[in-house]
């Protein structure tokens, strides 16, 4: 997918992918307990959803809750369960108001009822919106997807849906992900400082452009996305070849 180029000659990247990153560290540093960071963090994603469409962009994926995020103390796994169902909820009039399809990927199978029921209602109801479309990870691995994808293939070659002998390729691998249709990112931003993918979307950024920055995610905002957006413009993307 061709870049926008923005009055200002900046080529603006179709798809940024998301690591909000710092929420913890964010209270930490206000002396608060470490949800009014996840708090904060949920408010900051429609500021920036709406900064980078007016921007130009199209497609946002961020991570909002690992396959390995499980491993956190039963308090704030419960407090990030109910903020994420709140989200949700709260997501139907962004999504009225803003004209956004909002997508979830990862596991569902590990989630609760009620939270299914509620993705499937947001999902439903935006679906024929025509702006921002925003994809939420939550109980999200690149590895559990890519497993998931291959037992999804095996198990169309057994019931008949696909041919014994088909020929595995990266267009269908691809379409078998939780991404399906999207297209791949073009830049990847992880705030708060660290610098590793952390089993995140490890098919879809093979050639994006990586992002670190040492602000936590509470705090990014238009500013900090259009640096990312600047520091975007400084590569050329040869996706192996030569220009």
């Amino acid at each position: 997918m061709a870049d926008i180029i923005n009055e200002d000659g900046l080529k603006i990247p179709q798809h940024i992918a998301i690591i909000l990153d710092g929420n913890g560290r964010w209270a930490k540093k206000r002396m608060l307990p470490r949800n009014a960071g996840h708090v904060q963090g949920a408010r900051n994603v429609s500021n920036v959803c709406r900064a980078a469409y007016n921007m130009g962009v199209k497609y946002i994926t961020m991570y909002a809750f690992s396959t390995e995020n499980w491993k956190r103390p039963d308090s704030e796994v419960k407090a990030l369960m109910s903020l994420l169902d709140k989200y949700l909820r709260e997501c139907m009039k962004t999504c009225k108001k803003d004209n956004m399809v909002l997508k979830v990927i990862g596991d569902r199978s590990g989630l609760s009822e009620s939270l299914q029921k509620q993705i499937k209602e947001v999902e439903d109801y935006s679906a024929a919106h025509t702006g921002l479309i925003l994809t939420i990870a939550i109980n999200y691995g690149s590895r559990d997807e890519i497993c998931r994808a291959v037992n999804h293939i095996l198990s169309d070659v057994k019931e008949g849906k696909l041919s014994s002998d088909t020929l595995v390729t990266e267009d269908l691998i691809s379409s078998y992900l939780d991404t399906g249709g999207t297209p791949d990112p073009d830049l990847m931003i992880r705030t708060s400082g660290e610098q590793r993918l952390s089993n995140y979307l490890m098919w879809q950024l093979a050639y994006a452009e990586l992002y670190f920055t040492d602000v936590f995610w509470p705090d990014f905002d238009k500013k900090d996305l259009e640096e990312a957006i600047r520091y975007y413009n400084t590569k050329e993307r040869r996706f192996g070849g030569l220009k």
